[in-house]
């Protein structure tokens, strides 16, 4: 049966349904073989929220990212993406919902060999064939100059610091205009001032773009300044979500635990 989204999605319509979800996870499980990385995962957030995931390494974290862009499939439950189940999606229905989600890698993945410039430009090259070369220069330019950028087209990533390679890393995320961004350890690996700088920028995108922003993270302090709301994962299963005042107050040994430690 077509549905409305359907044939949004033929006609090349924008695809956003205000009345439910931008991302919708729900009952999710994923094991790879006898580890269960994922144990009936239920969260979602809204346009122009920021949630944080949080949790210790190999609690299923970046396996969330990956199933909701889609790299991955759950063994089963559903993953909803402005109200479309993904699973079992051709090919060219996933590709046209991943060009609306904007995903920054943990360590910003940039093609050593092009420069800033050209990695920016990259998805622009691959997925708007209508622009001019002229216009996706434009384009590039406006991105990097929002990241604080501007002043180093030319340079290559082995140029550059780690936090501003994340910082040309977040322009090629936004490059398409995602509805959904995507962030993976944004802060991991930098200095607590670069740190703070990668907070700020994330915080200032998100309120010019509105977009639904999920950022996995191990840093606590990063997901108290940029979330509206925290998730706890442990052993593939959410042991708390709410404020950072809720995680606070919490009586969980768990969270209290986690909390002492980060």
């Amino acid at each position: 049966m077509t549905t409305a989204y359907d044939t949004a999605m033929i006609q090349g319509q924008p695809k956003e349904n205000k009345s439910v979800p931008a991302v919708a996870v729900s009952n999710v499980h994923k094991s790879f073989g006898i580890l269960k990385v994922l144990n009936g995962i239920n969260l979602s957030v809204n346009r122009g929220e920021t949630l944080a995931v949080l949790g210790r390494s190999g609690t299923g974290k970046s396996v969330l990212l990956r199933l909701i862009i889609g790299i991955e499939t759950p063994d089963s439950g559903m993953i909803c993406i402005h109200g479309q189940n993904i699973a079992g999606l051709a090919i060219d229905q996933m590709g046209r919902i991943r060009k609306k989600i904007g995903f920054l890698f943990q360590h910003a993945a940039l093609y050593d060999s092009l420069t800033i410039t050209e990695n920016v430009a990259f998805p622009l090259e691959h997925h708007r064939k209508d622009m001019s070369q002229s216009e996706r220069g434009d384009r590039v330019k406006q991105l990097l100059a929002e990241v604080g950028m501007e002043g180093d087209f030319g340079k290559l990533p082995s140029e550059i610091s780690g936090g501003m390679q994340k910082r040309v890393g977040l322009a090629r995320a936004l490059a398409l205009g995602p509805e959904i961004l995507l962030l993976d350890e944004p802060t991991a690996g930098l200095d607590p001032i670069s740190s703070g700088e990668i907070d700020d920028l994330i915080l200032k995108l998100q309120q010019e773009h509105q977009m639904a922003s999920i950022v996995v993270t191990h840093d606590l302090h990063s997901a108290r300044t940029i979330a509206n709301r925290l998730t706890l994962l442990n052993e593939g299963e959410i042991v708390i979500e709410g404020t950072f005042d809720d995680l606070q107050q919490s009586n969980i040994g768990f969270v209290n635990e986690f909390l002492k430690q980060s």
